[in-house]
C-alpha cells in the first residue's frame, strides 16, 4: 500500500529540521517543538491540517517579532527545498497578514515559492485585497525566475486544487487573464502548463470568455496553440460546441453523418463491484477527406442519491482519412476509488464520437458482498 503523503512529516523529519533551525537560531528547542507538535491528535490530522499545525507551532518557538522570525526562515531556506516545506509560505499566512507586514509578506512569498511553492499561501491575501495583490502578480510575471513567473499564474487560479477558491475571479476573470497574456509565450513549459491550467479553471465558469481568448491566441505560435488546447480540454471533454468547432471536431459532413455502423458491447454484461469488463467498439467514418476525430466511451454512473452522472474516458484523438474502419478493445475496472464510488444497478455505456453518442449498451453492476465482509 502506498505511503500516505502526510507521513512525510514524522519525527525523523522534525529532528532534521530542528538541527537546521538550531544552526541559525541556537536557542530553538527541538525536543519541545516536536512534543508540542506531535500530540495525541497528530495521527488523525490530514496533510493540510498538519501543514497548518507545523506553521502555528513553529511560530511559538521563534522570536515574537514577525520580521525577526522570518529572518530565521530566510537563513535556512536554501536547505529546506521541496514539497514538505510548504509550511514556510504557510507561516506567512499565519503570522504575516497584518497591514504593516504586507510588503514583507509579499517578499517572503516571492522568495519561498522558489524553494517550495507559495500558490496556496497567497490566496488569503488575494481574498483580502485582490487589486493590490494582482498588481504584485503582474510584476512577478516578469520575474527572471520561472518559479516566480509560474506563481503569478498558479496563485490566482480561480479553482486551484487543494487551495481556497477565488470567487471574485470566478465571477470576473479579467485580472487573471491580464496575467496570462504576459505569460502565454513564456519560454518555460513549467509556466505554460500553469497558464493552460488557469485557462481551464476559468472555462468552468466563463466558457465563452476562454473561447474568445483561444480564438484570439490561436495561430500565434506552437507553444500558445498548445496552451489553448490544454486550456480548453474540459470544454472539449464536455463537447462544448464552440470548442469542438474551434479545434476541428465536426459532427457531420453536411447532411451526411460523420460515422456509420457504430457499435459498442461489453463482456461480461453482469459484474460485481471491484471486477473489470472488456469494452469492444467499432465504427466506420463516412466518405470524404481527413477529419479530426475524438472517440470516447461514457458511463452513466449511478450516484449515492440514485441520480446518473456521465463520466467519459478517452479512447483516441487524432486525424484520420474518410472511409476508415476503426475498432478496439478497452478494459474498464469497476473498483472503488477515493474519488469515485460505484453503486449497484443497470449502467448505460455509450460510444462517443466528437461528443455525440453513436452507440450504446448496458452493464448490470451488483454488490460484492465478499468485499464488504
Amino acid at each position: 500500500m502506498a505511503r500516505a503523503l502526510k507521513n512525510i512529516y514524522n519525527k525523523d523529519f522534525f529532528l532534521d529540521f530542528g538541527r537546521k533551525v538550531q544552526s541559525k537560531y541556537g536557542v530553538f528547542d527541538t525536543k519541545a517543538f516536536i512534543t508540542s507538535l506531535m500530540d495525541e491528535t497528530w495521527d488523525e490530522l490530514p496533510l493540510k491540517a498538519r501543514t497548518r499545525r507545523i506553521s502555528e507551532t513553529f511560530g511559538t518557538f521563534l522570536p515574537s517579532r514577525y520580521e525577526t522570525a522570518l529572518d530565521i526562515l530566510f537563513a535556512i531556506a536554501d536547505t529546506c527545498v521541496g514539497f514538505p516545506y510548504l509550511f514556510f509560505p504557510d507561516f506567512v499566512v499565519v503570522y504575516g497578514q497584518a497591514e504593516q507586514d504586507w510588503e514583507l509578506s509579499m517578499n517572503a512569498l516571492e522568495y519561498f515559492t522558489q524553494k517550495s511553492s507559495s500558490e496556496f499561501a497567497v490566496r488569503p491575501f488575494i481574498l483580502s485585497d485582490p487589486d493590490r495583490v494582482m498588481r504584485r502578480m503582474t510584476a512577478w510575471a516578469g520575474h527572471p525566475n520561472e518559479h516566480v513567473r509560474r506563481f503569478s499564474s498558479e496563485g490566482c487560479r480561480p479553482r486551484l486544487p487543494w487551495g481556497e477558491a477565488l470567487p471574485v475571479f470566478k465571477k470576473n476573470p479579467t485580472p487573471v487573464l491580464s496575467i496570462l497574456e504576459l505569460l502565454k509565450t513564456d519560454p518555460s513549459l513549467y509556466v505554460r502548463k500553469s497558464v493552460a491550467n488557469n485557462l481551464n479553471d476559468i472555462a468552468k465558469d466563463n466558457p465563452d470568455t476562454v473561447l474568445d481568448v483561444a480564438r484570439r491566441w490561436k495561430g500565434e505560435n506552437p507553444d500558445t496553440d498548445w496552451i489553448i488546447r490544454q486550456g480548453c480540454r474540459t470544454m472539449i471533454r464536455d463537447a462544448n460546441p464552440g470548442a469542438m468547432e474551434l479545434f476541428g471536431y465536426i459532427g457531420s459532413r453536411g447532411e451526411i453523418p460523420l460515422t456509420t455502423c457504430a457499435s459498442i458491447s461489453v463482456q461480461p454484461a453482469e459484474l460485481m463491484i471491484g471486477g473489470s469488463c472488456e469494452l469492444h467498439y467499432s465504427l466506420d467514418i463516412s466518405q470524404g477527406g481527413p477529419v479530426h476525430i475524438r472517440i470516447e466511451y461514457g458511463i452513466y454512473l449511478i450516484k449515492a442519491n440514485g441520480r446518473l452522472s456521465r463520466k467519459s474516458f478517452l479512447l483516441s484523438d487524432k486525424t484520420i482519412s474518410g472511409s476508415t474502419h476503426i475498432a478496439g478493445t478497452r478494459t474498464h475496472n469497476w473498483s472503488d476509488l477515493t474519488t469515485r464510488r460505484h453503486y449497484p444497478g443497470v449502467h448505460r455505456i455509450v460510444l462517443l464520437v466528437n461528443g455525440q453518442e453513436a452507440a450504446d449498451t448496458i452493464l448490470k453492476l451488483e454488490k460484492n458482498y465478499d468485499m464488504q465482509s
